[in-house]
Formats: structure tokens, C-alpha cells, sequence
């Protein structure tokens, strides 16, 4: 029993995860704006305009100037920072729930399944409707405020309720349900991992880690994703990109638009848009873990009065 309650006494809060996600969140969104457009764009992008990375990220600039490459960055921004919350905070409370009663310890198979369901949770309540909303943002091409559909992030929100209803906030749930899943599945589980293999640190140990090893283990952590999700990703964009204002809709649902894709495109193009996104989801999670690591270690010095590394 004195063995249980230590190590439920080392546990930290889901509201400090929460805390530490959402601060983490705010920092990575600054810094990878521009790459999360250009991934857009390219995935968005069926005529070949854009020859790659360097040629999207150039014409936009020229076309648009260089603020257009931050474009939808106010939703993107409370996006991160809400869905860290939540991710980190969901995720620590169904790691308590899956933790085996007698000794406290989480099982390989509870981890997957905490990640999993932290990821479901985000996808429905946070990520769909701002991604929506952003992609439209994004989609838009022009310098002139008032020759573009939707004025800034509130506008297209309106815009979307009214001509599609409000269910038209939460196009493409399914591929992002599945890509969020999956991500936070894998990425929960690769995150502690190398952290355990790489620096000997596990939760409640009083271990803090420095910025530039939770960088490591959280870049890492990052890359698997991505590969395995392209096509959740490039579907769920397609499909939150379509406007039920422009007519019959090109892609009726997830599967269809797979099948549709893989038909006119071909295999490849299910992963479009994979470079940038690698570009920015490891570098993301670095960042973010080497903020919310910083956190939580402080406050694993200082509440649950463990030596620091």
C-alpha cells in the first residue's frame, strides 16, 4: 500500500499537462506558420501550379506578400493552444484510468489507448472546426481584403454556419478523427519511450530533462505520424476545403474521396503535401516538448520534491 500511494503522489496533474501543452502550443504556432501554408496549398493544389516547396512558399510571397504566409495564424494559434490543453490534459486523465490499480504502473497497451482517445477527444471538439476554419483562410488567394470571401477567422465562421449549416464546421471529422487518433496514439508512446531510452527518464523521477534533449526525443517522437496518416490528412483538407455554396460537392465523404484521389491523381498524390508537413509536425513537437517539459519539470522539482537531474 505505502509503495501505491508513492507512486500516486508522484503523479502530476492532468491540469499542469494542460497548462504546459497549451504554453507549448503558443510557441510552436509562432514559428511554423508559414509551413503549415505551404503544406495547404500544395495539398490543395490539382493543376501543378506550385513546382514544390520553395516555388509555393516564393509565389506566395510575390503574388501575396510575405504576410500571406501567416495567414489563419490567429485560428491556428487557439487552435495549438486549445488542443495541447486539451491532448495533454485528456491524455494524463485516461492514463490514471487505464493505470493498473495494485501498483499504479500503465501498461504499453493503455498508453496506445490513452493517446488514442486524447487524440479522438481533440479531433471532434477542437481540431476539426478551427481547421476548417483555417484551410478556408488559407485557400484564399489575393492581396485585396475586400475582393476575398472571408474577411478573417470570426467572418468564416459565420460564413460557413450560414450557407452550410453547423455541421459544415466539422467537414472531414472522419479523416481527422483517424489522423488524430493514430498521431497521438504513436506519439505518446515514441515520446516516453525515447525519453526512457535516450535519457533514463521516466515521469515522477525528478529527472528534468534539458530543452535540447526533449527537442531529440520530441522531433523524433513526431516523424512516425505523419507517414502514416498522409492520406487522413490530404483527405481531411480536401474535404474541409469544399464549399457546399460552390454546388455539388467533388468528394461525398473519407472513402470516397480516397478513392477518388488515388483515381485521378494516383497513389502519390495521398501524399501530398508530406515534406512540408514533415517539416513541421517533428519540428513542432520538439518545440513544444522542450516548452511543456520545462513545465512540468519545475513542477516535479518543486512539488513533488524529487532531486533534479
Amino acid at each position: 500500500m505505502a509503495e501505491q500511494n508513492s507512486t500516486n503522489k508522484k503523479t502530476i496533474p492532468p491540469y499542469m499537462k494542460a497548462l504546459s501543452g497549451s504554453l507549448g502550443g503558443i510557441v510552436e504556432a509562432s514559428c511554423l506558420q508559414p509551413i503549415d501554408v505551404i503544406k495547404t496549398r500544395l495539398q490543395l493544389d490539382r493543376s501543378g501550379s506550385y513546382k514544390g516547396i520553395v516555388h509555393c512558399g516564393s509565389t506566395t510571397i510575390q503574388n501575396e506578400g510575405v504576410r500571406a504566409l501567416w495567414k489563419g495564424l490567429t485560428p491556428f494559434a487557439t487552435h495549438l493552444t486549445l488542443k495541447y490543453a486539451l491532448r495533454m490534459g485528456s491524455n494524463a486523465v485516461l492514463q490514471g484510468a487505464f493505470k493498473d490499480s495494485e501498483t499504479g504502473k500503465l501498461s504499453p497497451q493503455g498508453r496506445v489507448m490513452a493517446g488514442f482517445g486524447a487524440g479522438v477527444l481533440e479531433a471532434l471538439v477542437i481540431v476539426t472546426p478551427f481547421e476548417v476554419v483555417k484551410i478556408r483562410l488559407q485557400q484564399q488567394r489575393g492581396l485585396s481584403t475586400e475582393l476575398l470571401k472571408y474577411k478573417g477567422p470570426i467572418h468564416c465562421a459565420r460564413m460557413i454556419v450560414r450557407e452550410e449549416g453547423i455541421l459544415g464546421l466539422w467537414a472531414g471529422a472522419a479523416p481527422t478523427v483517424m489522423r488524430n487518433g493514430t498521431n497521438q496514439a504513436a506519439m505518446f508512446t515514441a515520446k516516453n519511450a525515447f525519453d526512457t531510452m535516450l535519457w533514463k527518464k521516466n515521469e515522477g523521477d525528478g529527472k528534468v530533462l534539458h530543452p535540447w534533449q526533449s527537442m531529440i526525443s520530441g522531433f523524433l517522437a513526431g516523424t512516425a505520424g505523419p507517414i502514416c496518416t498522409g492520406p487522413f490528412d490530404v483527405v481531411k483538407t480536401r474535404l474541409m476545403a469544399q464549399s457546399k455554396s460552390g454546388g455539388e460537392l467533388k468528394y461525398r465523404g473519407m472513402f470516397h474521396a480516397i478513392s477518388t484521389i488515388h483515381a485521378e491523381e494516383g497513389l502519390r498524390a495521398l501524399w501530398k503535401g508530406l515534406i512540408p508537413r514533415l517539416m513541421r509536425i517533428p519540428p513542432g513537437q520538439a518545440i513544444m516538448w522542450a516548452v511543456a517539459d520545462q513545465i512540468t519539470g519545475f513542477y516535479e522539482r518543486t512539488y513533488l520534491k524529487n532531486a533534479p537531474l
